[in-house]
């Protein structure tokens, strides 16, 4: 499952300087080639509610084998997210950030998620979610289908 944080329906509209022109709907493509070439699939969501994405990572622990996460600001606040990713004990989690957010303002340093996530791949631009659900097939092992 890749799960997408506040404002990231925006990808390739909003501050394409920082985030580049590649929109959402890119990225699902991309993401979606890179698990076929393992044998997989992807169910790429956004959500600009907090509450939304708990509910999402509830729902992965279930039924996926891994957890691509871009939290957007969510990074910096959500203890919720924190909690729910806590929850899945042995699901794979990958923290995904477009821009080098250690190059930025300095709230922006701290993540919640990371303090979970297996690895963390910022400043890739798009590129680093494809780089996540191949690092997602490799912690998951053969058999597992869906991120």
């Amino acid at each position: 499952m890749i799960l997408n944080g506040p404002n990231l329906n925006l990808l390739g509209q909003r501050q394409p300087e920082i985030y580049g022109s590649d929109t959402l709907a890119d990225v699902e493509a991309m993401c979606a080639e890179a698990a076929a070439a393992r044998g997989g699939t992807v169910d790429l969501r956004q959500s600009n509610h907090e509450g939304r994405l708990v509910d999402w990572i509830h729902e992965a622990r279930l039924n996926h084998c891994g957890i691509v996460i871009n939290p957007g600001a969510y990074s910096h606040t959500s203890v919720a997210i924190l909690d729910a990713l806590n929850a899945c004990d042995g699901l794979p989690v990958l923290e995904v950030h477009i821009s080098n957010i250690h190059r930025r303002e300095s709230f922006r340093h701290h993540s919640y998620v990371s303090l979970r996530a297996d690895g963390v791949i910022a400043g890739c631009g798009v590129q680093g979610y494809v780089f996540a659900v191949e690092r997602i097939a490799a912690l998951a092992g053969p058999g597992a289908a869906e991120a």
